[in-house]
């Protein structure tokens, strides 16, 4: 299915970067993803802002909207379809996602997370102890920013201690576009299989966890069937993490470039604005999933036809220049908060943004509380990050630890 459209990632150059060259050209561009597969990407904050506040009616999320996947003109073995068409809560529209939300959105009230921070810094703490153990030429992914979200998220959905390694590299083979379709696929069927499992032993020995609340309202109710529960946690479970590791990869890196907002952050304890900034700046998706057009469109003067798909990037629209000046490209956490649209907009506003944001806050604060003089050990233009369409941030973050206080 091949095309002549601009490749999108495009060869030799960063994603982000083939988005703003991609930008100055439209603000809506049709691209040709891996596979020769077709689609578009708003790369504006003002594109964005116009779909998000479309959704579930001229934008839907259900794949069964987009043609090319059913006739044929996609390959069956398209690696990226085990994300695409997966039956989940973001793959729903209309009364069946506000149904499925409405579910878990009690559990995600800034109430119900506030009251989850004694034991969020509980585990911080744990895991800071083992950075500081290891010394200098320790990794900050594998032993932080990837170990906090995982643990909190695997916590409050009750997924075992010793299968949260397991849990994370299946969502990182699903998330990369270089996986193969076959390795994709049976990632996709060996997770399906264990959320199954673990359906079926909360339902064996109920525990205080989200999952069992969940089993409860299934089998009290008809509002919630097995594979809408399953779907749920793999949503929950995949989304629920991966982004919170990104996000605190790029601020430890935009920290690291710019020692002067390190400074103000950490001499006014201004942590909260370092989180915000940070997610403007350097979003951790790059597209959260297709959204398909129900009907004709115009988006920011751009016609898309029906049965389309369509991608936002969260990273280009955070520092699109219309919206944010020309110091947009710039990490700067005394900024005048405008709106960013990091959480969405309109009625798919992110559940888990309070979470991710005191997640963010308290492991930040406690890192550079504990280790103030934390630098780099590695170039950052040599850092490496994620071959993803969907999520994007540091896979390696190896530093020199300088002194350390308890």
């Amino acid at each position: 299915m091949a095309t002549n459209l601009p490749s999108f990632p495009a060869r030799d150059e960063m994603p982000l970067d083939t988005c703003i060259r991609l930008r100055e050209i439209t603000p809506v561009v049709a691209v040709e993803f891996p596979g020769g597969v077709p689609a578009y990407l708003a790369l504006t904050h003002q594109a964005v802002r116009e779909i998000l506040a479309r959704d579930n009616k001229t934008f839907l999320r259900d794949p069964k909207h987009w043609p090319a996947l059913h006739d044929g003109s996609i390959p069956e073995d398209w690696p990226l379809r085990a994300i695409v068409e997966g039956d989940h809560l973001a793959t729903k529209d209309g009364g069946d996602y506000r149904r499925l939300r409405g579910l878990i959105s009690k559990a995600f009230t800034p109430a119900r997370v506030q009251a989850l921070e004694p034991r969020l810094q509980q585990i911080v703490d744990g895991l800071l102890d083992g950075v500081i153990a290891a010394g200098d030429g320790v990794d900050l992914v594998p032993a932080f920013t990837e170990a906090l979200p995982m643990w909190v998220i695997c916590e409050l959905f009750g997924v075992p201690a010793e299968e949260r390694h397991q849990m994370r590299d299946w969502t990182a083979a699903l998330l990369a576009h270089t996986t193969p379709p076959e390795e994709a696929f049976a990632t996709q069927n060996a997770l399906q299989a264990y959320l199954h499992e673990l359906v079926e032993c909360r339902r064996r020995e109920p525990g205080d966890d989200l999952t069992s609340s969940l089993v409860q309202v299934r089998d009290e109710s008809d509002r919630l069937t097995t594979d809408e529960l399953v779907g749920v946690l793999w949503l929950m479970l995949v989304a629920g993490h991966e982004t919170t590791v990104h996000l605190l990869g790029h601020a430890i890196v935009a920290l690291a470039q710019n020692p002067d907002q390190f400074e103000l952050a950490n001499a006014e304890g201004r942590w909260a604005d370092v989180v915000e900034e940070t997610l403007r700046y350097r979003h951790p998706v790059m597209i959260p999933g297709f959204r398909f057009t129900a009907e004709d469109v115009t988006i920011a003067g751009v016609h898309i036809p029906k049965g389309q798909a369509v991608g936002v990037v969260y990273q280009a629209s955070g520092i699109d220049t219309a919206e944010y000046g020309e110091s947009a490209d710039r990490f700067d956490i005394t900024r005048e908060r405008s709106g960013h649209l990091s959480f969405g907009h309109g009625p798919r506003y992110c559940i888990g943004a309070s979470l991710a944001r005191l997640e963010a806050r308290l492991a930040l604060s406690a890192l550079y509380r504990r280790l103030p003089e934390l630098t780099l050990a590695i170039d950052p233009d040599d850092i490496p990050y994620s071959p993803s369409l969907f999520t994007f941030g540091p896979l390696s973050l190896p530093v020199t630890l300088g002194t350390v206080k308890p």
